[in-house]
């Protein structure tokens, strides 16, 4: 992979070699991750080249959802939990808003969990119910009362759901792709649309209300409270003239 043609939100500098590492077939998108050798170089700068970080990861101290990974390659994505229990971090990849992978740590509890957007509810052979999440899993015999695109707290360490949330009015989300991406705010309305995508329409905490596509939504709570911790600014975008004058306010 080109450097030049690397994903944005990597934030590799152009001056800075002629390759980026192209991730590895997993459960998320090539243009939707972050590689764990991106991660543990450039954003939590505990290597300084790329064989470094595949010395730490031939160690096996890298978790990803609990398993460990030795592929320096390996995609981490939107509301995985990457582990190093050698000094005991804990950490959630989420979107920011300036449409970036945010370096968001966790307390150990909030790590056992993580929460999954359900794509698919189908029956397979043997009438087995079974759903299929945003990434990539597939879990058997799920809560009848589960639909196509509500989201399921998932067990890391027992690997079973232990909780769901539905996908309607009044329940936070966040905006996992578009021109939104990385904004949190309360569902208010569907518009259903024959024939093409539903529009989402979401307001924020500071009153700004904004539509979506429906695949784009990603529910992370019941009512206005979030079943996870979120990263610096809580999903709130500022304008220019706003993000000015905090700056302002923090030097005085």
């Amino acid at each position: 992979l080109k450097r030049l043609n690397a994903p944005k939100h990597w934030m590799l500098d152009k001056m800075g070699g002629n390759f980026a590492p192209r991730p590895s077939c997993g459960p998320h998108r090539l243009r939707e991750c972050l590689p764990l050798a991106i991660f543990l170089r450039n954003r939590l700068q505990y290597a300084l080249t790329y064989a470094e970080t595949t010395k730490i990861l031939a160690q096996r101290l890298i978790k990803v959802d609990g398993k460990v990974r030795t592929d320096r390659k390996y995609p981490t994505g939107s509301m995985d939990v990457i582990t190093i229990e050698k000094n005991g971090e804990h950490f959630r990849i989420l979107y920011d808003v300036k449409k970036r992978f945010a370096v968001h740590r966790i307390r150990p509890e909030e790590a056992r969990y993580k929460l999954c957007r359900v794509k698919k509810v189908m029956v397979g052979p043997g009438n087995v119910p079974y759903l299929v999440t945003h990434d990539g899993r597939t879990i058997r015999y799920p809560d009848p009362l589960i639909k196509c695109n509500d989201t399921v707290q998932f067990d890391l360490i027992k690997h079973s759901i232990i909780g769901h949330v539905k996908f309607e009015p009044g329940n936070v989300c966040t905006i996992t792709g578009g021109a939104n991406l990385g904004r949190v705010g309360i569902i208010t309305h569907r518009d259903r649309i024959d024939g093409a995508s539903d529009l989402i329409h979401v307001k924020d905490s500071s009153g700004h209300e904004y539509c979506t596509l429906l695949k784009n939504v990603f529910v992370i709570g019941k009512g206005n409270k979030p079943w996870i911790s979120l990263p610096k600014g809580k999903g709130l975008k500022l304008t220019i003239s706003e993000e000015r004058d905090k700056r302002l306010n923090e030097k005085t």
